[in-house]
């Protein structure tokens, strides 16, 4: 994965939060970090053998924090209440309002002066939205965020515990692959060709459960969680089974 300016910076504080773990013996963590972004931290995280974790709020977070944990915090004490950097904003608009969209969201947001990335995933639910935050947001936006377009707004906090993911619909896609190479069953899932599904995984398009994968022959598993960029997600539930011909029968739930 070639680095950029960007990258680059993003490397740097990366590396600047581990020595900070390890100099104070303090828990730190970044922003939030989208799936490209994790990607690279996991790789610098891992090269300084530093004991972290990504975190998003709830288990199918595509927007997640590392957090660096000194040697006598372990995850659970990281993500209780007295350390977790993330906190829940419960949104709602008044009934018979406009519904509001992502994009309403975090428009609305941006606009307050808000950065993009001390905002985690935004799940529109019927109204309102669950929006996972850093912690040291919570009072600004308390405060200050009211209204959403032409829609005022009621904001609380909540523990993420209360995190509502809304109603997920997927459908399930049944198919036969030659190999259970990434190429391969991108290609079945999506249906793209193969060489577009091996263009994709060059371009840096595809990640598996949550982290960018550049290698088109990489294994998947049945449970591996597969985002084409752009295109949507998918989930490979079953993998086995051989047809007459050879091929490996597979089963995938894509999201709608």
């Amino acid at each position: 994965m070639e680095k950029d300016g960007g990258d680059r910076l993003l490397t740097a504080q990366i590396e600047d939060k581990i020595r900070t773990c390890a100099e104070q013996y303090v828990m730190t963590h970044t922003a939030f970090l989208d799936m490209r972004q994790a990607t690279l931290a996991e790789k610098a995280a891992f090269d300084a053998g530093a004991r972290r974790l990504l975190f998003g709020g709830f288990p199918d977070a595509e927007r997640r924090v590392m957090i660096f944990l000194p040697d006598y915090m372990d995850e659970e004490a990281a993500l209780g209440p007295e350390n977790c950097p993330l906190s829940l904003l419960k949104v709602e608009s008044p009934k018979g309002s406009r519904p509001l969209t992502h994009r309403d969201y975090l428009g609305s947001l941006m606009n307050l002066g808000i950065k993009r990335e001390v905002v985690g995933d935004i799940v529109v639910r019927e109204g309102g939205a669950d929006i996972v935050i850093l912690r040291e947001m919570e009072d600004y936006l308390l405060s200050s965020w009211a209204r959403a377009g032409r829609n005022s707004l009621s904001v609380r906090t909540a523990p993420l515990s209360e995190f509502d993911p809304g109603e997920v619909k997927t459908e399930e896609l049944r198919d036969t692959v030659a190999s259970l190479r990434l190429d391969a069953v991108i290609s079945s899932v999506f249906r793209l060709s193969r060489g577009r599904a091996q263009e994709a995984v060059r371009q840096g398009l595809i990640y598996v459960n949550g982290m960018q994968c550049l290698k088109a022959d990489a294994e998947v598993k049945p449970g591996d969680k597969l985002v084409l960029r752009g295109k949507g997600k998918a989930v490979l539930r079953e993998a086995g089974g051989l047809s007459r011909k050879g091929r490996i029968g597979i089963v995938a739930d894509r999201y709608l």
